[in-house]
This record gives structure tokens, sequence and C-alpha cells, in this order.
């Protein structure tokens, strides 16, 4: 289907400027899944043409969209709707592992990755004694070269010989020397991202966000990790799988459930995370 069988027209009324009506109209079409991933926009002056209002119109509510994170700009190629993360909560896997399974390339920037020793909230985290030794490991998290998260990991120095055996991913350095979790205990929250974080997201301060704090545990019941992070609203699906509960033969499968941007000042949810078999990769 084309972008304008799709969107032939918006409602054009008195209720504020133009470009804030195509914006709208563009916003709906994307949030609600008319306009996918990586679809293609027809060009201003298609654009323009079509809704009959100026290209100036029409590029002021692109770029508000490109800042809001629905739209990215491709030189030579045009506008496009801008890819979302999904991650899924129900098993144990890695950022990375997830932005496979959806058939996205994901990439990090580091931020840092040294040794030190734990400080008193780490401790508490980790179950670390004071003055025990670990390695914080801290990036930004990419997908399609746009920045969607910023994760900071703490690990107990026990579980890694340096902090130069993470590479590219943390479980897979954990998995060589037999130190993968393999459960978790994962809390999550709706935040406003600080003018720190949203700089390094590439949105603007206030923005909506997602905090995702974890715990992973070893068969032993020590933890080998505690990770921290925080996610772009407007780039991130955070996807759950329900089950009814079955008197007789086990629960039935269901559909996924996704989440969109996480609205401000919701309750915290603690997701158990408990998969022995998952290959992970981090």
């Amino acid at each position: 289907m084309s972008f304008f069988e799709v969107l032939p027209n918006f409602h054009v009324s008195d209720h504020g400027p133009l470009y804030l009506q195509l914006g709208r109209a563009l916003r709906e079409a994307i949030l609600d899944g008319s306009l996918a991933d990586n679809d293609v926009l027809p060009t201003e002056r298609e654009l323009a043409s079509q809704y009959q209002i100026s290209r100036m119109t029409v590029r002021k509510a692109l770029r508000d969209l490109e800042v809001e994170g629905l739209l990215m700009r491709r030189q030579g190629s045009g506008t496009f709707v801008a890819p979302r993360c999904e991650r899924n909560l129900a098993n144990l896997s890695s950022f990375s592992e997830d932005m496979m399974a959806s058939g996205r390339q994901s990439q990090s920037v580091w931020i840092r990755r040294e040794a030190g020793w734990v400080t008193p909230d780490e401790s508490m985290s980790l179950g670390l004694s004071p003055g025990a030794g670990i390695y914080r490991f801290q990036r930004i998290r990419q997908v399609d070269d746009r920045p969607v998260a910023i994760e900071t990991s703490v690990v107990p120095a026990y579980c890694l010989p340096s902090e130069l055996a993470v590479e590219d991913s943390l479980y897979a350095a954990l998995k060589a020397t037999g130190h993968r979790p393999v459960r978790a205990l994962q809390r999550l929250r709706a935040v406003l991202l600080q003018a720190t974080e949203a700089g390094l997201l590439g949105v603007e301060p206030g923005s909506a966000g997602l905090f995702i704090e974890r715990r992973g545990f070893l068969r032993d019941g020590r933890t080998a990790e505690f990770t921290i992070g925080y996610y772009s609203g407007d780039a991130s699906d955070m996807v759950s799988e329900l089950t009814i509960p079955s008197e007789t033969s086990g629960p039935p499968a269901s559909p996924h459930t996704t989440s969109r941007a996480a609205k401000p000042r919701r309750a915290p949810v603690d997701v158990p995370v408990d998969n022995d078999m998952a290959a992970m990769e981090g």
C-alpha cells in the first residue's frame, strides 16, 4: 500500500497551525502501525502538492517528527519512518540477541570500561562485601546507527579476568568464564529523561523514557550482573507474552502484547526472568 493510500489527506481544522495538524496525522499513522518501520515518505514537493499546502509547512512538520525520533533522514535517500527497538521481557535475552532476532543491526559506543572497588549501593545490589573488586561498563546502545539506550553494568571481579575481556558482548564474556546468569529480576518504571541521558540519546530533556534495572544470578544464587538502562521512549517497545493459568494442562499459548513508550509516573514493575536454556549474547 502506497503512502497516499494510507494517508490520502489529513483533516484541516481551525485548531492550530497546519504544520501541527500534518504532524499530528503523520504521528498517528506511525504509532498505530499504518506506516511501518523504514517506510519511505514522499518528497516535500509531493506532500505539498497532494495536501495543497506550502513546502515550508511540510518541512516544519517533518522536522518536528524527526526531533521526536519518529522520522529520520538518510542523505541521498529521503525521509523514512524511524525503526523502533523491541525487547522481549519474557526471556533472559540480551540487547544484541533481541536486535538480531528482529533483523536489526546493533552497535555500541563505549563511555567507560574500567576496574574498581564496589560502592555501598553496588555492594547491596551485588551482595558483595565492602571493598570487593568489580568491573564497570557503560555504553550507548544503538539500532541501525540510532541511539536507543544507555546501559551501565557492574560485574563482580570473580566473573571476568579483566575489564578488557568484554568487547562487543558482556554476556559472551561471562559465558566464556562460566559465569553467565541463568535467571534475572528486572524492575521497570517510566521516567522523564534528564539532561544527561537525553543528550546522549539525542532527545529533548523531559522526554518520556523507560528505566530498567536488572540483576542476573548464577545457579548457586550469587549475583553476576547488575545493570541499569535508560531507554528512549519514542524508540522502544517492550514485549511480553501473557498466559492464563490452566487448571489441568498448563498455560495456553497467547499472542504478544506490546507496550509503546511508557507514560511517566506509572508504578514500577518487577519482571522475574528465568531461562536456563537460552543462548545469551550481551
